[in-house]
């Protein structure tokens, strides 16, 4: 009857739904892997006795190589070879068919060993040095390569901005490589870099940055340097840095103008059809000549060309003969000049007069002066005297 009472009142509406508690923080328990000083990155090194019984099934990479690496890796096959065995992968070089190839064994204990074998000749086809190549199989290194050949279509721009990576005497490359912590090698149509994810990351950026033409090396350079002095202040840790990082603008270079061709007004009818070599030849009457006179007639004007050409450098070879044209004294010029010469010769004089009075009086002493205007005065008094 109380399932009947309940199946009724649900029916009509009547009983509300009670609502659902949510604990909030209920399932929030401490978890083992939740501590601060566990570092989740961190790839722990494998231990053979978690895969004692080895590998079910054979996996296998195989890479194509240049030609001109052959020789190459014929020299560096055994260290390769050794390398590998250590980690039970077996490898081959097959020289007919320029490839190697990597596989698994019985003796394969990792199962991840096999992909960085695959990467190993990935980068020893890339012109890798095999020592640098061999530390792939290392857990912390990994590796990427950067394909650059298809981001740019023109080859000159792309030889350009691939010379903007590496700089001068590789310094680009080298600044690139100490704050990114990565191997990095610039070949042919793809870079191949060796390092950390995040420094991997930084590269990927870099280049791309690069060969797109949206930022130059350099600049990138400077945002990881500040980024580095940054990363060193704990109190920046968790802040945006966006504040602090230098923000470069493309500058837009003014391009040339395209000259357009001034379009010609439009005309239904055909251009009229232009005369033909025989047509020419009818207007003229040499059509209607013998061979022998068309021969002579070519050869007479063959001797014509020949001589306006003889004529021509003969006139060329005198020309350094000409003796050149004297220039002509004009009379009025001539006089113009002496009277000019005279003038300045009477000024040059009276400056002299006048510079000699200057000296004169200059020299002359007081004492000197007054003696003889008084003897003079004496010798006049004397003459009076004797007039009288």
């Amino acid at each position: 009857m109380a399932d009947a009472e309940e199946t009724d009142n649900r029916i009509d509406g009547e009983t509300e739904e009670k609502p659902r508690t949510r604990h909030k923080g209920k399932h929030d328990k401490d978890k083992p892997w939740d501590d601060p000083s566990i570092d989740h990155w961190k790839i722990e090194k494998f231990d053979p006795s978690w895969n004692e019984s080895g590998m079910l099934e054979v996996s296998s990479f195989s890479t194509l190589f240049p030609q001109y690496r052959e020789k190459y890796l014929q020299e560096c096959w055994p260290i390769v070879k050794g390398s590998l065995k250590e980690h039970g992968v077996a490898c081959e070089l097959n020289l007919v068919e320029g490839c190697m190839t990597v596989s698994t064994t019985r003796k394969t204990r990792d199962p991840f060993i096999i992909m960085k074998a695959r990467d190993l000749i990935k980068l020893l086809s890339r012109s890798v040095p095999a020592p640098q190549a061999i530390k792939i199989l290392n857990d912390e290194m990994q590796c990427d390569i950067i394909k650059i050949g298809n981001l740019v279509r023109n080859k000159e721009r792309f030889v350009k901005r691939r010379q903007h990576l590496v700089g001068p005497n590789s310094s680009t490359l080298k600044a690139l490589e100490i704050l990114t912590g990565c191997y990095i090698l610039v070949q042919g149509n793809t870079v191949a870099a060796m390092g950390s994810f995040k420094g991997l990351k930084q590269v990927r950026k870099v280049v791309e940055d690069c060969i797109l033409n949206k930022m130059h090396p350099v600049y990138n350079i400077k945002i990881l340097m500040m980024k580095r002095e940054l990363a060193k202040d704990p109190t920046l840790a968790n802040e945006n840095w966006d504040r602090f990082l230098p923000k470069f603008k493309k500058k837009n270079v003014k391009q040339r103008k395209v000259k357009t061709k001034e379009k010609k007004p439009y005309t239904p009818f055909p251009p009229p059809q232009q005369p033909s070599k025989i047509d020419m030849q009818l207007e003229s009457g040499e059509y209607f000549l013998s061979d022998k006179k068309k021969q002579a007639k070519k050869w007479q004007e063959k001797q014509e060309k020949q001589a306006e050409k003889t004529a021509e450098s003969k006139r060329r070879r005198e020309e350094a003969f000409v003796p050149p044209e004297e220039p002509t004294k004009d009379p009025r010029a001539s006089t113009d000049d002496k009277n000019d010469v005279a003038q300045i010769a009477l000024s040059l004089k009276k400056k002299a007069k006048e510079f000699g009075k200057q000296k004169s009086a200059e020299n002359i002493d007081a004492e000197t002066y007054i003696a003889a205007s008084e003897g003079l005065s004496g010798k006049k008094k004397l003459k009076k005297n004797s007039r009288t």
